[in-house]
């Protein structure tokens, strides 16, 4: 059964009357986790067996000395012996032809947080809170039930979760907010008229910086020839400008076969890994935009006697109209920067797809695929009594 360890150390200190500060270490590991996977599927591209993908045109001399070809990778399968050539009870052969997929508990995480916060209580007609969180999570595995399409729900290789272990897609590296209430003190024992017409104003502003999320470049094709394309990720050029992808042209040699690829812009940091090519790029290397909002919320109180009052108010939601294009702003699903669901960006995506392919002309272009998270306004009436 999966399980998590936790464990924290903290300090807090009150000072000048209304302040209190506090700084906390919190860590969580989770060990057990579910993971999907095939378990009777291998690749069969290696760092050792693979088709080289060039930067510049090779000579034909070149692509006709290269060992592999396509067609030598996928001779031996995908299937793993044991099953391929499995024999059933009554001594007959009886081999498994199909994906064995299995949930299985291989899956690990863990989270380091360095905590801070400081508070100042109500005093005056002000209160506020600052939080600052800077924090790390890495993972295996996070999106296993298809929970979104920014990270495959399973492994690239079936038979090396080790290479799946990297920063999560659920990790902030930095979170920063502040939230206050603000009574306006002003005309507090003035007449009834002038303190309820006039006066009795309030305003709540929060704001929000969040790292952005990660998410995994994808070639969208079966790249290691394990029969599966959910977790086939990219060439990672070092060289490369920041953020940009490339497609790939297939390489033949004097008999036809293909042997190799070659990028169609050589200076693209993510190339896609074409069927028999090794891809280098990690798990969860893309940066999505980072969340920076200001919102607010004002009203106005009219009491009429100690025990009736009527509030009419606004909430701004990302009061200064900047656009945010970040996961979990889908225009389908009615989430933005300030929903705590933000995550569940949706399953199956093809625009989120799109997105994460280095062919694509959408590739990391979060304007072809998030909403801007435009300034939303409610209006509010509250009668108590």
């Amino acid at each position: 059964m999966p399980y998590s360890i936790n464990w924290n150390l903290g300090v807090q200190h009150s000072f000048a009357k209304d302040f209190t500060a506090e700084v906390r270490y919190v860590g969580t590991r989770g060990v057990h986790l579910d993971v999907q996977n095939r378990i009777n599927r291998r690749s069969l591209v290696s760092p050792q067996a693979f088709l080289p993908t060039f930067l510049q045109q090779p000579s034909q001399a070149e692509l006709d000395a290269l060992p592999n070809t396509l067609t030598s990778l996928q001779a031996p399968g995908s299937m793993i012996p044991e099953f391929a050539n499995a024999v059933c009870s009554d001594g007959t052969a009886c081999p498994f032809t199909k994906n064995i997929v299995a949930d299985l508990p291989l899956g690990s995480s863990v989270y380091h947080g360095l905590q801070t916060q400081l508070s100042r209580r109500f005093s005056n007609g002000l209160a506020f809170q600052a939080a600052y969180t800077y924090s790390r999570t890495i993972d295996n595995s996070t999106a296993d039930f298809f929970t979104t399409s920014l990270t495959p729900r399973r492994p690239q290789d079936f038979q090396n979760w080790a290479a799946e272990r990297s920063v999560s897609p659920l990790s902030r590296t930095h979170r920063f907010t502040v939230a206050a209430v603000y009574d306006l003190p002003f005309l507090k024992n003035a007449n009834w008229f002038v303190k309820n017409i006039v006066g009795n104003w309030g305003f709540s502003p929060i704001y929000t910086y969040e790292s952005p999320q990660w998410a995994d470049v994808q070639s969208a094709l079966d790249s290691n020839l394990n029969r599966d394309s959910a977790g086939d990720r990219a060439i990672f050029n070092p060289g490369g400008r920041p953020g940009t992808g490339s497609d790939v042209t297939p390489q033949l040699n004097s008999s036809g076969e293909v042997v190799a690829y070659l990028a169609n812009d050589p200076s693209a940091q993510y190339i896609v890994a074409g069927a028999g090519a090794l891809a280098t790029a990690g798990r969860n290397t893309l940066a999505t935009r980072a969340t920076n909002d200001l919102s607010l919320s004002t009203y106005k109180d009219i009491n009429f006697t100690e025990r009736f009052k009527f509030r009419l108010g606004a909430q701004f939601g990302n009061v200064l109209n900047h656009p945010q294009y970040i996961p979990g702003s889908n225009p389908g699903q009615g989430l933005g920067v300030n929903d705590v669901n933000s995550f569940t960006t949706g399953p199956n995506n093809s625009a989120y797809l799109n997105y994460l392919t280095p062919s694509d002309p959408n590739f990391n272009n979060p304007k072809s695929v998030f909403a801007s998270n435009a300034r939303s306004i409610a209006l509010i009436m509250k009668l108590t009594f």
